[in-house]
């Protein structure tokens, strides 16, 4: 086929037509649902939104698992928020090391802690969602706030950030909380992977598509804990405890999305490339157990990287000029956007940038999720993965 003088072949077209496909919808995928998450925090400071000025009284519920030298490390920043009225919770969650004696010493300078405990002999699947459910009930206040025994809050107005939001009507408040940034490519990897989670996650819950959160920072009200029945739906699964609870409960009008810096809290990120694979493996096990809108608008982005990967590739092999030089420039659009993007919301939230690595993170993460779940113990296998 001739166009404009040049000839092309049937083959070199629709490889081009698959490649300018992908990426324009790559183009809309980052626009709409990740570079959104900046544009809102951009437009609450710019409006100056009115945020809600009461504080309803909040209770922090943490499980724990063997966690006393975090707990020891973090604790103590949660327990001190600048914050009115706040109960901590940690459950115990049959704990061997010194987490008992820990915890009952802070409660001797904490009026404000409390404890219970999972019972030993639990035979529960996921004692994680027995020891949340213990949790609950013992809360004192109808908003319950999720975080984890190795997460440390951005400083004392994380409750006040998260709180704000607490308005008649809203159920669901979701927030960030990205792994603590070190040396190594490993490190590199994880945070990379946590940011573009959150900033899907966020950016879907703005667009009034809520469809997960993180149990490491995000907040509910206690009578939908209990009017979904707690995890009865899902006590075949060990995980599942916070993003599946989102996934039934959460719409466009209750769900809200908080991303000050404030409000931020960071993790301990796994040191050794077998621990961050099971978590990674325990984190994907229950997509498939998200609602079918959901899997659909998750699979869209990867399908479209994958497409545009592989039509630029052929497009390399047997284009002519022509097409490798489009091919050549849709490719560095796409880069210079992601890497834009990307990085506006890692200053925002004072994580890693990301610039030459970009171009190995962006085709290694989906390498990686492809392979967890070909070849790891996910769908009906999940009830095999543990918690921790």
């Amino acid at each position: 086929m001739v166009i404009a003088e040049i000839e092309f072949t049937i083959i070199e077209l629709i490889l081009l037509g698959i490649m300018i496909l992908a990426f324009a919808y790559q183009l809309f995928y980052y626009f709409r649902y990740i570079h959104v998450v900046m544009a809102h925090q951009r437009k609450n400071i710019k409006t100056s939104k009115i945020f809600l000025s009461e504080q309803p009284p909040v209770s922090v519920v943490i499980c724990a698992r063997d966690e006393a030298d975090n707990l020891n490390k973090f604790l103590p920043q949660i327990l001190e928020q600048d914050y009115p009225d706040f109960e901590v919770i940690v459950v115990n969650d049959g704990s061997t090391d010194a987490t008992e004696l820990l915890v009952k010493d802070l409660k001797e300078k904490y009026p404000n802690l409390r404890s219970t405990f999972v019972p030993t002999g639990a035979t529960n699947l996921s004692t994680k969602k027995l020891a949340l459910t213990l949790g609950f009930k013992a809360a004192k206040n109808e908003w319950i706030l999720l975080t984890d025994a190795d997460c440390m809050p951005e400083n004392n107005r994380w409750i006040a950030n998260m709180a704000r939001h607490f308005e008649p009507g809203v159920e669901f408040v979701l927030g960030y909380s990205p792994y603590l940034v070190q040396k190594g490519f490993l490190n590199r990897l994880i945070t990379y992977d946590t940011l573009l989670v959150g900033l899907q996650y966020l950016g879907f819950a703005l667009r009034g598509k809520p469809y997960m959160g993180v149990g490491r920072n995000m907040a509910y009200r206690k009578e939908v804990f209990f009017r979904m029945k707690g995890f009865a739906s899902n006590l075949h699964l060990r995980s599942g405890d916070d993003d599946l609870m989102v996934n039934a409960a959460a719409t466009a009008l209750n769900t809200k999305v908080e991303v000050s810096t404030e409000s931020i809290t960071w993790s301990e990120p796994k040191k050794a490339w077998r621990d961050w694979l099971f978590q990674k493996e325990r984190h994907l096990s229950v997509a498939s157990f998200y609602s079918s809108k959901s899997k659909v608008q998750l699979v869209m982005e990867p399908a479209s990287k994958a497409f545009f990967y592989e039509a630029f590739v052929l497009v390399l092999i047997f284009g002519n000029f022509i097409t490798i030089i489009a091919a050549g420039c849709m490719y560095l659009i796409r880069y210079t956007i992601i890497c834009i993007v990307l990085n506006k919301a890692a200053q925002h939230f004072r994580d890693r940038r990301y610039f030459f690595s970009l171009v190995i993170l962006d085709l290694l993460l989906p390498l990686v999720n492809l392979y967890l779940v070909s070849f790891g113990r996910m769908g009906s296998k999940s009830k095999n993965i543990y918690w921790k």
